[in-house]
């Protein structure tokens, strides 16, 4: 499956291939190389060149020789940011789910939407007042961990900023929830198999998630109308979601989009903003069930897939990773659904 994506990305290859200089490395070897690191949870770029150096699967894998040398660590990161440049993630990611698509395993009419919380590569010590001076400031009784006091002190997003990462957010999930820098990672899944169809990480605000959940749905949306086969549909689409989206917003942007919200009901102190109308029928109760499949996405992304601490700084970057971690995930399910099928 990978070696029909790189021979459909070709093209596009080329336009960032090196044209001067010393022969940089090739960006099929990039792409195989991060993929090994995903699949394997290779923690950082020097333990996966350590791999490449002993491992002749690796090395097979990848494209190298036995006898070759492996890429420098430091080389091998610049080298990448060719990749981000280029927006390669997103192409890779596209021509996954065009796979999965040929194979008949996506759902047209019925997916899920849901957002969670990524930690930045950022401690909170260094969450710091944006107008301060650091030359105002006493000199650190251990400059690689100095002592930092908080209390009484009022920090906010709007008044404070991360020395080491100016895009990560303070942020918690929900009241007694332990706030940390972090980004949200936002996931779109059809219904039918649980495979990824748009990815996307963002700065975490209050607003991210139903915001970023909207221009999601709404660019599946557009999807139609440049394909065939089974991907097109007549019948009313459907989106689950968890509380966190049973908002008035939400659910009123979705119904001007032709879709019915399948949003868990929150009913706490409150009224929902989704009705009989849409609860009384058997689809509900089967979105209601099988929108918990995102939660295995999740899982998979945190436990597999490096995605529970960042490894990369910027939202830029983040996205790019979160992106291609997603496709590596859809690689995944595809394998064991064709293997069973």
């Amino acid at each position: 499956m990978v070696d029909e994506v790189l021979h459909d990305l070709s093209p596009t290859f080329d336009t960032i291939y090196a044209k001067e200089g010393r022969p940089s490395v090739a960006p099929e070897q990039l792409l195989r190389a991060l993929l090994l690191q995903v699949l394997y949870t290779v923690r950082s770029e020097r333990q996966l060149m350590e791999q490449l150096d002993y491992n002749l699967l690796f090395r097979w894998f990848v494209g190298l020789n036995m006898d070759e040398a492996v890429w420098d660590p430091t080389t091998f990161t610049k080298n990448r940011q060719r990749l981000l440049d280029g927006d390669i993630a997103q192409a890779f990611f596209e021509r996954v789910v065009a796979q999965a698509r040929a194979r008949h395993l996506l759902s047209a009419d019925h997916f899920t939407v849901d957002a969670t919380l990524l930690e930045a590569w950022a401690g909170l010590k260094s969450f710091r007042p944006k107008d301060e001076d650091p030359t105002d400031q006493p000199p650190p009784d251990d400059p690689g961990n100095p002592t930092v006091d908080f209390h009484g002190e009022r920090r906010s997003n709007a008044t404070h900023q991360s020395t080491t990462d100016c895009d990560a957010r303070v942020y918690r999930k929900g009241a007694g929830r332990e706030a940390k820098l972090c980004y949200m990672g936002h996931v779109l899944m059809e219904n039918r198999h649980g495979l990824v169809i748009q990815a996307r990480a963002t700065i975490a605000t209050g607003t991210a998630e139903a915001d970023t959940a909207e221009e999601l749905v709404e660019s599946v949306l557009r999807a139609p109308d440049e394909l065939d086969g089974d991907w097109v549909t007549s019948q009313r689409r459907t989106v689950g979601a968890d509380k966190a989206f049973d908002t008035t917003e939400f659910v009123g942007a979705l119904r001007d989009l032709n879709v019915t919200p399948h949003v868990a009901q929150n009913t706490t102190g409150r009224r929902s903003a989704i009705d009989e109308r849409t609860t009384r029928h058997l689809g509900y109760e089967i979105s209601q069930r099988v929108r918990k499949r995102v939660e295995e996405i999740f899982g998979w992304l945190k436990t597999v897939g490096l995605m529970r601490k960042l490894r990369h700084r910027g939202t830029d970057r983040v996205d790019w990773m979160f992106l291609f971690t997603c496709a590596v995930y859809n690689l995944i399910r595809i394998r064991n659904l064709t293997a069973t099928a």
